[in-house]
């Protein structure tokens, strides 16, 4: 961990497979892990543990993130040493569309590339292509059905807040 905040490119890879070693070696700790979010295993056996966060998470937030998708592979290689595993972050919606999702600034603390799926890529892999798209359109049709009562409800705490 003390490594990853030094900063430098991260191999994911490479780190993963560090602690797939070192997972059953050593003194047994009892651990209060955070728990996953989101577990997938896709019909390969290839295991998914997401972290979902929301739109902004804050700098300092992200030491904790990577701490807790590493203590899962370790968590999990204990139990599985010989699984395949992926722990990702993921935001189910970029507040920046159309352009890419700009609060990456951790640098050397994640691998972007295989740690990260942020809106469309995260959706579209849960569901296939398309989904990020479809429901994005689902949420354009109800918002516009139901655009009254949603100003009417929003109307009443207008109404509270000018006494």
């Amino acid at each position: 961990m003390n490594d990853l905040s030094i900063g430098g490119d991260i191999n994911k890879s490479e780190e993963t497979e560090r602690i797939r070693k070192v997972a059953q070696s050593g003194e047994l700790n009892k651990l209060k892990s955070v728990k996953v979010d989101l577990f997938l295993v896709s019909k390969e056996d290839e295991v998914f543990l997401f972290d979902l966060k929301t739109v902004k998470p804050n700098k300092g937030d992200f030491i904790s993130y990577k701490r807790n998708m590493l203590e899962w592979l370790a968590v999990f290689f204990y139990q599985h040493p010989k699984a395949k595993v992926n722990t990702l972050i993921s935001i189910p919606y970029n507040p920046y569309e159309p352009e890419p999702y700009k609060r990456w600034t951790m640098k050397g603390m994640l691998d972007l590339t295989k740690e990260v799926k942020v809106a469309e890529e995260f959706w579209d892999f849960l569901a296939g292509e398309g989904t990020y798209k479809d429901l994005l359109d689902c949420f354009e049709k109800a918002g516009i059905e139901l655009r009254p009562e949603i100003d009417a409800y929003f109307t009443k705490f207008a109404t509270m807040n000018n006494r």
